[in-house]
């Protein structure tokens, strides 16, 4: 669904947003369909991995030259190899450097995408107890999404 302001929206949603009419809660029900990506030369994709505790929350992204130029992705749930998985799916991404800001505040800049790669960003929460990992970072690949999509 879009409206004429400066954001786009990942299909219909309840949100706060007041556009007095009413809409499906697109967050409350699982996403277990496919999820189609955009890509090309000079085009990118971005998969940011969430923890339970995002779903439904908007995160937003921006160009990093340009801070007020945002659009967001709700987290959703789907499944990746039969386990829930709680994503924002962010596709037809133009090459360059990009911000991505929650609830307001940017939480990371300086995200490289690439044409042709699909990106992936891991906001996850280590396990309590688990060996030292790596902080989560990004990776970039060049196939589509994760079998049972992203």
């Amino acid at each position: 669904m879009s409206h004429d302001h400066a954001h786009s929206h990942d299909g219909c949603h309840a949100d706060a947003h007041a556009h007095g009419h009413a809409v499906e809660d697109y967050a409350a029900r699982k996403h277990p369909e496919f999820v189609v990506l955009e890509l090309g030369d000079q085009v990118g994709a971005l998969i940011v991995h969430t923890d339970a505790d995002m779903h439904g929350i908007e995160i937003e992204i921006s160009p990093d030259h340009d801070h007020e130029r945002r659009s967001h992705k709700q987290v959703l749930e789907r499944s990746i190899n039969g386990r829930p998985a709680f994503t924002a799916v962010f596709d037809g991404l133009a090459a360059g450097s990009y911000a991505l800001w929650d609830r307001g505040r940017a939480r990371a800049r300086g995200i490289a995408i690439a044409g042709g790669l699909v990106t992936e960003l891991d906001w996850r929460t280590p396990p309590a107890g688990a060996s030292e990992r790596a902080a989560p970072g990004t990776s970039a690949r060049r196939d589509a999404a994760p079998p049972g999509g992203a």
